[in-house]
């Protein structure tokens, strides 16, 4: 009883501090590096965020994203990962994407909602784009997207 309620009182915590990190934030990041990835013939220029900070900024603020750009979050290890759309302006589709660069489920996400949206299992990846994206190029989950790099590596 005690060790669960530790558990849900960091849980809370970590959630607390993340939410105060996000909306703390009142401007876009900058510009991330970028990664090549591909979706069949599909080519998509992907900003990575792999920090904890960038993770939790991600697109927050941004006006506008090219047609084929994106942001790819690269996570250690596989969980559910959930997102939501504060101080988001622009509609989005999430793919949650597994570690051998499979579509597992996408959600489209509407601007400025605190709704989360999550992975339907366990996954790695996750990469936003403009809202229909995928729709638009008839890609679904099972697809399988090439050039997702190998998450940071993790010290014992």
């Amino acid at each position: 009883m005690i060790r669960n309620l530790a558990r849900h009182g960091f849980a809370l915590v970590c959630g607390l501090l993340f939410a105060s990190h996000a909306i703390a934030q009142d401007s876009a990041q900058p510009r991330l590096p970028t990664v090549e990835l591909t979706a069949g013939m599909h080519v998509i220029q992907a900003e990575v965020a792999h920090t904890h900070d960038q993770q939790s900024i991600g697109l927050m603020h941004r006006q506008k994203m090219g047609s084929n750009e994106g942001m790819l979050f690269v996570y250690e290890a596989p969980q559910i990962r959930c997102y939501w759309m504060r101080n988001t302006l622009i509609p989005l589709t999430i793919a949650f994407i597994g570690d051998d660069g499979t579509i597992i489920n996408l959600r489209d996400m509407q601007p400025r909602s605190e709704r989360t949206h999550c992975s339907s299992k366990p996954v790695r990846y996750a990469l936003e784009m403009n809202q229909s994206w995928f729709k638009a190029r008839g890609l679904k989950p099972g697809f399988k997207l090439r050039g997702i790099p190998l998450p940071p590596a993790t010290v014992p």
